[in-house]
């Protein structure tokens, strides 16, 4: 199984087009220890030929540009791009799929829940269904978008898309809005959970014994954003664990063995993001990758 991160960074990308963080007035301004980086999405391919996508960012077009295996190779139309698994319907995991409505054909992939958002959004349409089949995988059920690579939903703690709030907003529900995939090919086994706002007995499970894990690296502090004085909800509040501390990702997931870990989806404020600071060698101490875009993987 090979794999290509496309994209690193949570919705907004790194610098944020708008923010004045510290890690962000370090990117503005060219410091080399800070790697700009896109909104988050893999690909991965059993062979190397054929590809899927995991979510489809607003920056897809210019991830696409800067993979070469994921250029058009022949004839008048082409892409290697044979499909697209969605694990919620945050804009920042749905948008891309606008720059892929040009007659292309290729297969949609979502949990009965997003590709309902997407059916209720009209500007979708634009993904003609005449070349784009839309498929709601169901849970428990294993699915093979291409030859070679087997992929099941699991839920995960997380919330509706920021676009749906409302009154009713319940945070670390365990639904079809937020999942997390299990991607197999032979014997190896990868493990993609870019959002998830708690690990659960049943997450813990689902991660023992993977040969690659990604995993949610949105905030390194709960309240980071607060504290850089760009935002006024927590990680928490937001659907997203934070790396750092007793409840963060890295203590909890310290005893499940893994092969390797990476965390992805990696919010501009976020100081892991800074080459050779304090919060970076926890992390790496403590056995995890950052990720940037343009990681590739071999499994």
């Amino acid at each position: 199984m090979q794999v290509i991160v496309l994209g690193s960074a949570a919705g907004g990308g790194v610098p944020q087009w708008n923010c004045r963080c510290p890690v962000c007035r370090m990117a503005w301004s060219g410091d080399p220890r800070v790697t700009p980086r896109t909104q988050s999405s893999i690909a991965v391919s059993a062979d190397g030929s054929d590809w899927v996508l995991l979510n489809a960012s607003p920056d897809l077009r210019a991830q696409i540009s800067a993979t070469p295996a994921l250029k058009p190779r022949m004839g008048e139309r082409d892409s290697p791009i044979r499909a697209v698994v969605l694990t919620n319907g945050d804009v920042d995991h749905i948008a891309g799929l606008l720059s892929l409505r040009e007659s292309q054909p290729f297969a949609l992939f979502g949990t009965a829940e997003t590709l309902g958002l997407l059916k209720e959004n009209q500007v979708f349409d634009v993904v003609a269904p005449a070349f784009v089949s839309r498929t709601a995988a169901e849970f428990g059920r294993p699915f093979s978008p291409v030859p070679g690579l087997t992929m099941e939903f699991f839920t995960v703690p997380g919330k509706v898309p920021l676009w749906r709030e409302d009154a009713s907003l319940v945070i670390g529900e365990e639904t079809g809005s937020t999942v997390g995939v299990t991607i197999t090919c032979a014997d190896k086994r990868l493990v993609y959970i870019p959002g998830c706002a708690a690990v659960t007995p049943a997450v813990r499970e689902r991660i023992v014994g993977a040969d690659l894990l990604f995993f949610d690296g949105t905030l390194y502090r709960d309240d980071e954003m607060i504290e850089a004085g760009v935002g006024t909800k927590t990680g928490a509040r937001m659907g997203h664990l934070s790396m750092s501390g007793d409840g963060g990702t890295v203590a909890l997931l310290k005893d499940v063995p893994v092969a390797r870990r990476v965390f992805i989806h990696i919010n501009n404020t976020n100081p892991a993001l800074v080459d050779g600071s304090q919060e970076r060698h926890a992390v790496e101490q403590a056995g995890w990758t950052v990720a940037r875009d343009g990681m590739e993987f071999s499994l």
